[in-house]
């Protein structure tokens, strides 16, 4: 236990500072960490998002989170609550590693109420905060503490958003720092959507399929065809359509299973965020493995 809680002080210029930090001109001097130190030289993605959040935008962040365990990459998020528990929940879930940057000292767990997963991200990932250890959270460390989210990935992830979202600013900083920016399209009716989609207009990387942010960075993905052993009897009857098909629309769906658009455009949504198809223009397609 006592060296789960040990706290590991690296100073710009150590051999252990992260690279792709220390080319950043406000890069912290000091970072504070607990865990494993060598994530901050792998490959890693943020995936960043909302505290309140649908169920959309919670599962995309689990799928990104796993898809990234699945091949070797760090998930690097914030530990709020919502969308950045959700990404280090996938992540941890599926084995792989994960980097929380907090605002506050590393030895401070906030929101308290992600006591578990706070535990859980020290023994198999990493805690780092460039806040000294003992400090409680204020409200302006929040918005520096991004640019350290940013500056440890190679792209960033706008799972979903609203107008508010502190995500919107790691975005921003993100796009300051010359990293990749790629936001989830969301229902347009949905008010935690509305931040992520502006970014797309603003000029942010569309994501059709999780794959997709993988493949725009030149990251080769292993095939993932253990996703088929989850889905539901209707979800694997959509899916084998489609496959059969090359190219389908939900009216044809509707039709084939006798069932409304509601319930096949929900069934749709479940297989693109596993991964399996890709909705464009009208047309689903079976994504790529």
């Amino acid at each position: 236990m006592e060296e789960i809680n040990k706290i590991i002080t690296v100073k710009k210029g150590n051999r252990d500072y992260p690279e792709s930090l220390s080319a950043l001109e406000d890069a912290p001097e000091t970072l504070y960490c607990i865990g494993n130190i060598s994530l901050m030289k792998k490959t890693c993605i943020a995936v960043v998002g909302s505290r309140k959040c649908t169920e959309y935008g919670k599962q995309t962040a689990m799928n990104i989170g796993k898809t990234a365990a699945q091949n070797g990459i760090v998930t690097v998020s914030g530990m709020a609550k919502g969308i950045d528990s959700f990404a280090h929940i996938g992540a941890l879930r599926n084995g792989g590693e994960t980097i929380a940057v907090l605002g506050c000292g590393p030895d401070v767990c906030y929101p308290a109420s992600n006591r578990s997963l706070y535990e859980n991200i020290k023994e198999k990932g990493l805690i780092v905060s460039e806040i000294e250890p003992g400090k409680a959270p204020m409200p302006y460390m929040f918005p520096r503490r991004n640019r350290i989210v940013s500056g440890l990935s190679q792209a960033v992830v706008v799972a979903e958003a609203g107008t508010g979202s502190g995500a919107l600013i790691t975005a921003e900083l993100a796009a300051s720092q010359g990293r990749e920016v790629f936001s989830v399209p969301g229902n347009i009716s949905s008010f935690c959507s509305l931040g992520s989609n502006k970014l797309l207009m603003d000029g942010a990387r569309p994501i059709a399929v999780i794959d997709d942010i993988f493949t725009e960075l030149g990251i080769p993905l292993k095939s993932t065809p253990e996703e088929m052993e989850t889905l539901g009897r209707d979800e694997a009857m959509v899916f084998e359509i489609v496959k059969a098909n090359g190219e389908t629309t939900v009216d044809f769906l509707c039709r084939k299973l006798q069932k409304d658009a509601f319930y096949i455009n929900g069934i749709v949504g479940v297989l693109e965020i596993k991964g399996l198809v890709t909705y464009s223009f009208g047309k689903i397609f079976v994504a790529k493995f």
